[in-house]
């Protein structure tokens, strides 16, 4: 499971599920998050983990 995370067509996030964790590809996400939410990517690896089992559950549904 993988998500890529677009503005304006820039790529600013990655999450892969084999690694767990959200990798950050512009450095201004960084620094806008952190000023404004110390443990950002934290809650949002864990909301896309939750994200990865919606869509899993979803897949098992479609599948049937």
């Amino acid at each position: 499971y993988v998500t890529v995370q677009m503005v304006d067509e820039v790529q600013v996030e990655y999450y892969d599920s084999n690694t767990q964790r959200i990798i950050t590809k512009q450095d201004w996400v960084d620094q806008a998050n952190e000023d404004k939410v110390p443990d950002y990517l934290e809650r949002v690896t864990e909301r896309r983990k939750g994200d990865q089992q919606v869509a899993k559950a979803n897949m098992g549904t479609l599948k049937k």
